[in-house]
């Protein structure tokens, strides 16, 4: 990999939380050597907003301009990497141009918790948490001076890092 500003895609069904915090989360963390983009397989066009409420209130991130968006809307863009964020985008995830280096980051869906608003509200941000561990470990590696069968290797590891790491 070369001194270049990355493009990198996160990839999830409907492109309405999981998605949404790995591209908001990248925009904060690395925005000098990322651009940071999210799709969903079937969008459900709307973000969640209990993800916009824990960007703000919990990492100082405005996502006001985020949406749901299918990854169509990419077709034939060339990304560096591809993260997939559930296991339905990784079994339908497409073929992407220029080969990005894919890699699957599972997390729960937030569609799928249940409770009280706060407790919902608790459960994405563990989830939050998890990703932003992800990718501050990501965005720590020295992606210049790797190969691309080390970096897809790193990049896998990544995906097992828990909470609490």
């Amino acid at each position: 990999m070369t001194n270049q500003k990355y493009d990198l895609l996160f990839l999830c069904t409907g492109n309405s939380a999981r998605s949404i915090l790995g591209e908001y989360l990248l925009k904060k963390i690395d925005p000098l050597r990322f651009n940071s983009y999210s799709a969903g397989a079937n969008p459900t066009g709307q973000i969640n907003p209990l993800v916009q409420n824990i960007l703000c209130e919990k990492f100082n991130i405005d996502s006001t301009d985020a949406r749901s968006k299918s990854w169509m809307e990419f077709k034939g863009v060339h990304f560096d990497f591809v993260i997939t964020v559930c296991d339905n985008a990784k079994e339908s995830c497409p073929i992407w141009p220029g080969q990005p280096i894919i890699a699957h980051w599972a997390s729960p869906d937030p569609a799928h918790f249940k409770g009280s608003e706060e407790e919902k509200k608790h459960q994405i941000y563990e989830v939050a948490l998890q990703i932003r561990r992800r990718l501050e470990l990501f965005t720590s590696l020295p992606l210049e001076k790797m190969d691309r069968l080390k970096l897809s290797e790193q990049m896998t590891s990544l995906a097992t890092e828990s909470l609490q790491a």
